[in-house]
């Protein structure tokens, strides 16, 4: 039974989120976090925290920057890091960060498409409807050993794992005190 069942909690989690927003994620949200065991207050709090900040309290399900900053994942060392072609071909623009954690790279973008059954080669944009991006957020939490983490309280290595740093911390420990709190009743 997930422990976030309502969009008040939600709201109280994200209170920059707005209600649209908010009813549009929930039952993605609910439906990822029992696909993907993200099922205790720990393993909750954690995910809608990293969520929360990566897609900017659900204002970005899409990375942000126009194709000049986006060209950084089209060639080079971080295009093939992130498996795509090393051609100047638009790779990094296709498959720019999408979803609530924001998967980025063909290479992610083709493993998340297996996982969930989509073609995610082809239709990319398929990771900004609410139901993908909050899947394709879960798919990458377990894939990534998340889960296990959050149940050890490690909340800055999650944030390395999705970051790469500690990109927005202030931000991510206000959610996940906050999603703490809330969720516990």
């Amino acid at each position: 039974m997930p422990l976030l069942t309502t969009e008040n909690q939600l709201s109280l989690i994200l209170p920059l989120a707005k209600p649209a927003a908010v009813r549009a994620f929930l039952r993605p949200l609910i439906d990822a976090m029992v696909a993907y065991s993200i099922n205790t207050v720990a393993r909750q709090a954690a995910f809608l925290a990293q969520i929360g900040h990566e897609s900017g309290q659900f204002n970005y399900v899409r990375e942000l920057g126009g194709n000049a900053y986006l060209a950084k994942y089209d060639t080079g060392k971080l295009a093939a890091q992130l498996g795509n072609t090393p051609a100047a071909d638009g790779d990094g623009q296709l498959y720019c960060g999408r979803g609530l954690i924001q998967i980025t790279g063909r290479r992610n973008y083709e493993l998340c498409g297996l996982a969930l059954d989509l073609d995610l080669i082809g239709k990319p944009q398929l990771l900004e409807q609410p139901a993908y991006a909050a899947l394709s957020a879960a798919w990458y939490w377990q894939n990534n050993g998340l889960n296990e983490l959050a149940d050890k309280g490690a909340f800055d290595a999650i944030t390395r794992r999705i970051n790469g740093g500690q990109n927005g911390r202030d931000d991510r420990r206000a959610i996940w005190s906050r999603a703490g709190q809330i969720l516990k009743g």
